[in-house]
């Protein structure tokens, strides 16, 4: 039995699933806010309560925000700052009194859908994630790909790639820079994209239904945002040319992004033809916790 841990900054979510793939157990509860030991108790009471539950005992991958670095065996990175700066994987191996294997979320996303999802059985997939924040995660034959320092998939903060004049210097980012993709590709930035054009506040959705109507300003934040996307792509695809796309995060469910995309990046891509596909999720908000279940291979379960 494999149980897995996604850990937000809102909520908790524990999931056990069967070799097969199969959940076998489930349960949310709400994140200690700023509390790091209360967090460390909540993961414990919920590996606790799936294996009194199934009546086995189980592995242990946790999806987090953030990475650890392998220079200091610190979290980093993490927008729940009191995960930064801790040795979270070994405090937790310890508390749980068992090794455990921590992911990025994104990663964990990419994991998820490379095992059991949209991008079952290919060979490289990048898993891409669109919401409050936009995050990556690369996964080649199966096993997700960190990188010499922890970072590997981390196309959010890189910039946009052939800016125009009028996308210089770019919004200005939590990490310290300006034009970060985040700031672009994220759903407040389009929200906020929208709202500087025309004075109104909407929902990403709501922009991209009013676009569908026909708003001419709702339609060129939108031709704005799929242009900087596929650029974005583009700079993916000529890195590491993965087999698939997989997209994650609320922004995910803009059905026109399918449509809309595959020649936008086929554009900007180095190349002839274009045949990596860009696919919607299997596993909704589920992915990230199944891919943390999912850190361990069959062989350890």
């Amino acid at each position: 039995m494999r149980i897995g841990i996604d850990l937000g900054g809102t909520k908790i979510e524990g999931l056990a699933l069967g070799d097969d793939g199969t959940a076998l157990w489930r349960r949310r509860v709400a994140t200690p806010a700023g509390d790091y030991a209360g967090t460390l108790a909540a993961i414990a009471g919920l590996v606790a309560a799936a294996e009194a539950t199934l009546g086995m005992r189980g592995t242990v991958g946790i999806a987090t925000p953030g990475a650890i670095s392998p220079a200091t065996g610190l979290l980093k990175n993490s927008n729940s700052v009191v995960l930064n700066g801790k040795p979270l994987d070994r405090d937790l191996a310890r508390t749980l009194g068992r090794a455990v294997r921590l992911e990025n979320d994104a990663n964990c996303f990419a994991v998820s859908e490379a095992t059991d999802g949209a991008a079952a059985g290919a060979r490289v997939v990048f898993g891409v994630i669109l919401g409050t924040g936009v995050g990556g995660g690369v996964v080649v034959d199966g096993r997700v790909v960190t990188g010499r320092n922890g970072i590997a998939g981390e196309w959010g903060h890189a910039p946009l790639p052939w800016p125009r004049d009028d996308e210089r210097p770019g919004p200005a980012c939590y990490c310290g820079r300006h034009g970060c993709l985040e700031t672009f590709l994220s759903g407040p930035g389009l929200a906020r994209d929208f709202f500087h054009a025309s004075g109104r506040a909407a929902t990403p959705g709501e922009i991209v239904t009013t676009a569908a109507a026909g708003d001419p300003i709702a339609q060129k934040c939108f031709e704005d945002y799929l242009d900087r996307a596929a650029r974005g792509l583009a700079m993916v695809v000529d890195v590491i040319d993965p087999d698939v796309i997989v997209l994650g995060g609320g922004l995910s469910n803009i059905d026109a992004l399918y449509t809309a995309l595959p020649a936008r990046v086929a554009r900007h891509a180095f190349t002839d033809r274009l045949d990596t596909a860009i696919v919607k999720n299997r596993h909704g908000d589920s992915s990230g916790v199944r891919g943390a279940a999912w850190l361990w291979p069959t062989e350890a379960g």
